[in-house]
């Protein structure tokens, strides 16, 4: 699957947006993804680190119109928590040489709010 095909859309409600400030951006994703799919995509598609993914599967709810009854669709949420201060990663290389990892990545994504 492409990683427009995973994210479908965020869910923006009062409990998402608290979980903002420490990082984690919560979206309706495509049944069949798994966790690692669903990191993958959030990487590609905003340039951020994925730090773990939880996932739900909300159930579908109750609707009646006048007699009628039926329910709605089954979906899955995930939430995703980036990395909000990303650093510098560094280790030894050969000889006891220290090297270093500086890959750009953004520490929000901008995108989640429309802004």
């Amino acid at each position: 699957m492409r990683p427009e095909d995973i994210i479908i859309k965020p869910v923006v409600t009062e409990k998402s947006n608290d979980g903002l400030q420490v990082g984690k951006y919560t979206f309706r994703v495509n049944k069949k993804a798994t966790k690692v799919d669903i990191a993958r995509a959030v990487e590609k598609l905003f340039d951020v680190k994925v730090l773990n993914v939880n996932t739900v599967t909300v159930k579908g709810k109750e609707k009646r119109v006048g007699v009628h009854t039926g329910k709605t669709s089954d979906w899955k949420k995930a939430i995703v928590t980036i990395d909000i201060n990303p650093t510098d990663k560094t280790y030894l290389g050969k000889g006891g040489k220290v090297s270093k990892i500086s890959k750009k990545y953004k520490d929000s994504i901008d995108e989640f709010m429309g802004a």
